[in-house]
């Protein structure tokens, strides 16, 4: 009798200690990303002190807020075993909407924000519910959107260019003028977002049940959590994510076109898992995803300072895609060993 009443509580520490392995494998995966971002960093000042300076910071900072804005909306639909390859064409189309709707015009920039979390919310929506409901591949649906969303912007921009001398002076503000001790408005944006989306997915039921769905969806379904609705709103955040920052590409350069942020689809899911989170879903943390970002426009930026052929950036994303993926599942391996080697010895234990 005393071994069965004891069994429930040995399974409850094998739990709590398998979550704190994890738990400690992604910290060190974070940890060495900052690594790797401080060595490269320090490299290029090195080798050139100017990369460093205050425009060098900055600009650094700027490259990498929408890249981080989006990592963040990508890892809330990756860790439920998803994807969402149409942010990118997302982004292109909010940032022509709200540049179209706020060209010649006196619009405030919670107007033209507004609007683009509104079409990104719309995008997200429908892949979400073909995923969810219609049981739709998600790789097939978001692939899909990608190439309607980007039709409908060359339909709708017929090769017009919104030129920056349209755009109100305050939007334009938002995207490089203003600063607070310095810092640029959009780096401050994208942290805000990224520690709130953080704290929800730590902190409350409804985000740690993502992680669950990403985990084992079965398993999920039999605890009775709600896995369509759950996925749905997965996609409708990444939608908002990604219009938000459509309408910031607008404040940060002004002038759009119907292609922007083309192709930026694979550079976001290729920080998001450089960054921790598994492709397979049910592991990671969106700050390992934005240190992915940080470190991917890092790249960019010192390899244009090195005087390197951009060729290489994509080149290095590449190799680091490859890395991560094969760490992942290396590490998956041995902690599914691990656990079946714990669940033997309490078995034969009882």
């Amino acid at each position: 009798m005393t071994t069965l009443l004891d069994r429930p509580a040995d399974a409850g520490r094998d739990e709590r200690s398998a979550r704190s392995l994890v738990d400690a494998v992604f910290r060190a995966r974070e940890i060495s990303i900052a690594g790797a971002l401080a060595l490269l960093v320090l490299g290029t000042w090195i080798s050139n002190p100017r990369f460093l300076d205050g425009q060098g910071v900055k600009d650094l900072l700027l490259n990498a807020s929408i890249l981080v804005l989006l990592a963040v909306g990508q890892s809330v639909v990756v860790v439920t075993r998803n994807i969402d390859l149409s942010a990118g064409s997302v982004v292109g189309l909010s940032a022509f909407a709200c540049g179209k709707f706020v060209a010649g015009t006196d619009h405030g920039v919670l107007t033209v924000l507004l609007l683009g979390v509104a079409l990104g919310v719309g995008c997200g929506l429908v892949s979400g519910a073909l995923v969810s409901f219609g049981r739709v591949p998600a790789l097939v649906v978001t692939l899909g959107m990608l190439y309607i969303i980007q039709g409908l912007d060359y339909w709708w921009a017929q090769g017009e260019q919104i030129s920056a001398d349209d755009i109100p002076e305050a939007v334009l503000d938002l995207g490089s003028g203003g600063s607070v001790i310095g810092i640029p408005y959009l780096p401050l944006i994208a942290f805000a977002l990224l520690a709130l989306t953080a704290y929800y997915l730590r902190s409350y039921r409804s985000g740690r049940e993502l992680y669950a769905i990403g985990s084992n969806p079965e398993a999920a379904r039999l605890a009775g959590v709600p896995i369509r609705r759950r996925i749905l709103a997965a996609y409708a955040f990444s939608g908002a994510v990604a219009g938000f920052a459509g309408a910031l590409w607008l404040a940060r350069f002004g002038t759009v076109v119907a292609d922007n942020a083309h192709g930026w689809e694979l550079t976001v899911v290729s920080a998001v898992v450089v960054g921790g989170v598994a492709i397979t879903g049910g592991t990671g943390t969106v700050w390992g995803a934005a240190l992915g970002a940080l470190l991917l426009t890092t790249i960019g930026s010192a390899l244009i300072v090195l005087k390197v052929d951009a060729f290489w950036q994509g080149a290095i994303t590449g190799a680091l895609l490859l890395a991560a993926i094969t760490v992942d599942r290396i590490v998956s391996l041995r902690m599914t060993a691990a656990l079946r080697k714990r669940s033997a010895r309490h078995g034969n234990g009882a």
